[in-house]
């Protein structure tokens, strides 16, 4: 008698990841568009110091990171389309708004309220892919949602670029026409189809808020090593500056920017697969190395070529990490505690990259040789408390 063959499992991807996808390459692509500009047009344009581009993007972090607690929080109780398209629609909103910047005060009002607009939309985004997705293929569905991602976010720049020459070399118009991709983005969330439960959720059925001594275990100490490893990652903002301060210009940065997350593209969806089947751990740790080998790189070197071989290097650590820690995070968690797990995770990662910013900041100097080596090193401690804390388990 022959043994009965188990069903293959499905590796089709649900609808809404691939819209949720489309949605992040055009707005990932309206924000990269200006987004390797920023700290030219910050310490350059508007003559502030490198302090402060820590402290903007530090304030955007970190507002971007409470927004994603709370947003996460929500998640769980109401509908997550109409939280996903609010955030996306204030993100499209906030870009055009650097454009009339005159003091850099501005810049932290625009890059605040694009902020809020992330912080909206992307727990309750994560929660809607991981709900959708089974567990088996988590790692792939945020794999090719990163992989999207990165896409949009080297079209982004190429596109910045052709405009910039288009432009005659002026960079606030930029800013206003990155809104086009943005208000797309918006746009494409028309597409996503919700599926909440019989009851509702409506104001007056909405689930109560889930109790964070419900979230497991195993949840808190992984989120806890992620956390401290978010300490060292302070704002690419920061790494663009320092590529500029080995001699880079616009066009140079822009186009080693956009080499770098078409790495990040090419690799991330690769990088989810092999988590699916391996440990994501592994896949996570194996990331830092990259990470710690382009950043104490870019601390070391003096000529402007290493950077086009230590930024996709670092583009590597983001495939690796990014959309893995996603899928892991997720993996920890149980159904009804998706959002607040995840908004949760993502908003101390973030106030740990505020932190970062603020620190790095304030501390690069001339050249930001100090700050760069510091989380280099840093990240390589980390990677060995994480597979300390897998061999104590």
């Amino acid at each position: 008698m022959s043994t009965p063959v188990p069903p293959r499992r499905s590796t089709e991807l649900p609808r809404n990841v691939k819209v949720l996808s489309a949605v992040s390459f055009l707005q990932d692509a309206a924000s990269d568009l200006v987004y390797p500009v920023l700290p030219l047009f910050i310490t350059q344009t508007l003559g502030a110091p490198p302090s402060v581009l820590g402290l903007i993007e530090g304030v955007a972090e970190g507002t971007a990171a409470v927004g994603k607690a709370v947003s996460g929080r929500l998640a769980d109780r109401f509908r997550r389309k109409p939280l996903i398209a609010i955030g996306y629609s204030i993100s499209a909103l906030g870009k055009p708004l650097i454009a009339l910047a005159g003091p850099w005060g501005v810049v932290l009002v625009a890059r605040f309220i694009d902020r809020v607009g992330k912080g909206l939309r992307t727990s309750p985004r994560d929660a809607l892919i991981a709900a959708d997705t089974p567990p088996e293929i988590r790692g792939r569905a945020f794999g090719f949602h990163r992989a999207a991602d990165s896409a949009g976010a080297v079209f982004g720049p190429l596109l910045g670029l052709l405009l910039y020459e288009l432009l005659s070399h002026r960079l606030r118009p930029l800013f206003l026409l990155a809104a086009i991709p943005a208000l797309l983005s918006v746009a494409c969330i028309w597409f996503v189809r919700e599926h909440p439960p019989p009851e509702g959720p409506t104001p007056a059925t909405a689930r109560p808020f889930v109790p964070l001594r419900a979230l497991p275990r195993g949840y808190w100490r992984v989120v806890g090593l992620l956390t401290l490893f978010a300490l060292l990652n302070f704002s690419d903002a920061l790494v663009l500056l320092r590529a500029n301060e080995l001699g880079l210009g616009f066009v140079g940065i822009t186009l080693a920017y956009a080499l770098y997350n078409l790495v990040q593209s090419g690799l991330s969806l690769p990088a989810g697969i092999v988590s699916d089947r391996r440990s994501r751990r592994t896949v996570f740790v194996a990331g830092l190395v990259p990470f710690a080998v382009a950043y104490v790189g870019l601390g070391l070197v003096t000529s402007s070529a290493w950077v086009w071989v230590l930024l996709p290097i670092y583009g590597a650590f983001a495939a690796l990490t990014d959309g893995v820690a996603r899928a892991w995070v997720a993996d920890l968690l149980p159904s009804e505690a998706l959002g607040t797990g995840i908004g949760l995770y993502q908003g101390l990662t973030g106030l740990g990259a505020l932190l970062a910013g603020l620190w790095a900041g304030l501390s690069w100097g001339g050249d930001g040789r100090t700050p760069l080596i510091v989380s280099g090193v840093g990240a390589l401690v980390v990677a060995l408390a994480l597979m300390a804390d897998s061999r104590r388990r």
